[in-house]
């Protein structure tokens, strides 16, 4: 079989005479503006920062419109010989921008219906991969609000008002092709769309015992990132969970349990191998989400709330823990983050050819496919993650 390779275009930066060469630079880019908004995009537009947010603002554009443009931007950027880390946080950058479009136009929509504007101040959070700016092909929702104090005696007007926010939000999103959270984790629901000091009080609550259910919640909430309103309320959530749940040792105990639910990807004798509970499509699947990447992230995600560090993406977390603790050196922080990258290009890859197929975007990669230096590093750095897991727990 002949492999076709289409040229990057770093190799046309600069023009024969030396000069640099801009508009072939630009072209891929061009022509994926071109392409998805002929009206919008032309040699005389703003800059290409500037064109998605006016099309989705114009009348004409829709969130599904945008949202299903993302995969032809990331094939653009792989194009441009970006890793996939990069282009998960271009991706994020998308999502958080669909976002931030679905809050406006529910907005709107509440106030030509009546319902006025926000009656106190608000802050829309997304959670998980979203708020890490780690989000691959095929996300679901993830999100809560943090709603500014007010009296009790308003809270049947004040919450209605941000109940009816989050269902629309939320409803645009998953009409426009980023499906509600099949476990509830949205600002629609009460259990994630609260008073500020709430959200301090069911911290406490939350921490207060090793309850395994409690602590996953927690877990999810730690994870948050300032999408729409006032992101003060964001950085206050982010005080009071600082002050909060290191003290609390039943609870930092039960989190370090927690991570024996999510066994790395290898057989005991070091061999890649996936588990069974999984449900595998076959036998040469490994699901590198669930005994991969979320093991280091949740490891990681623990190991920074010991020692204080208000980092969120998994990157700038074990880059924080050789710089400002002990817990890692640099050769380890180093290594972690190479395997952290390779396996978000690994998962990327399959989600992209997933996609090109028809089929579904997900954290399943299949074996067959990689080949055999492939096997042989993915096993090494399965292997780096089992053994940073396992100091994690025993520290």
């Amino acid at each position: 079989m002949r492999l076709v390779h289409q040229a990057s275009p770093w190799r046309s930066l600069f023009h024969e005479n030396g000069t640099l060469n801009t508009s072939a630079l630009n072209a891929p880019l061009e022509t994926l503006f071109s392409k998805r908004f002929a009206t919008s995009f032309s040699a005389h537009s703003p800059a290409l920062s500037q064109v998605l947010p006016q099309v989705l603002s114009s009348p004409g554009s829709s969130l599904a419109d945008a949202y299903a443009w993302q995969l032809p931007l990331v094939e653009t950027l792989v194009h441009y010989d970006l890793p996939a880390w990069r282009i998960s946080q271009i991706i994020s950058d998308h999502n958080a921008l669909l976002y931030r479009q679905a809050v406006a136009q529910s907005l709107e929509e509440m106030q030509a219906q009546g319902w006025g504007a926000p009656p106190v101040d608000y802050c829309v959070l997304l959670l998980g991969s979203a708020a890490r700016f780690e989000s691959l092909l095929g996300p679901d929702q993830d999100n809560a609000l943090i709603i500014d104090d007010y009296p009790d005696h308003r809270h049947v007007e004040i919450d209605g008002y941000f109940q009816a926010l989050g269902e629309r939000f939320t409803q645009r999103l998953h009409e426009a092709g980023i499906p509600l959270c099949q476990g509830h984790v949205m600002a629609r629901w009460p259990m994630w769309r609260k008073r500020l000091g709430e959200w301090q009080a069911q911290l406490e609550i939350w921490s207060a015992d090793r309850q395994v259910k409690r602590v996953q919640q927690t877990n999810i909430l730690l994870d948050f990132a300032p999408v729409a309103g006032n992101p003060a309320l964001a950085a206050q959530l982010g005080k009071r969970i600082a002050s909060i749940l290191p003290k609390a040792s039943l609870f930092m105990d039960e989190m370090m349990v927690l991570l024996d639910e999510l066994p790395v990807a290898l057989d005991r004798f070091g061999r890649l191998a996936s588990s069974p509970g999984l449900n595998a499509p076959h036998e040469q699947a490994i699901n590198l989400k669930q005994q991969a990447l979320l093991p280091l992230i949740s490891a990681t995600r623990l190991l920074c709330l010991r020692h204080g560090l208000d980092e969120i993406a998994t990157r700038d977390r074990l880059i924080a823990l050789s710089h400002s603790t002990n817990a890692l050196t640099s050769a380890e922080s180093v290594l972690l983050v190479a395997a952290f990258e390779r396996l978000q290009q690994r998962l990327l890859d399959q989600q992209r050819y997933n996609r090109a197929r028809g089929q579904a975007a997900d954290g399943w990669v299949d074996l067959r496919r990689l080949r055999e230096d492939e096997r042989l590093l993915l096993k090494f750095d399965l292997q780096q993650i089992r053994v940073f897991v396992q100091r994690v727990k025993n520290t």
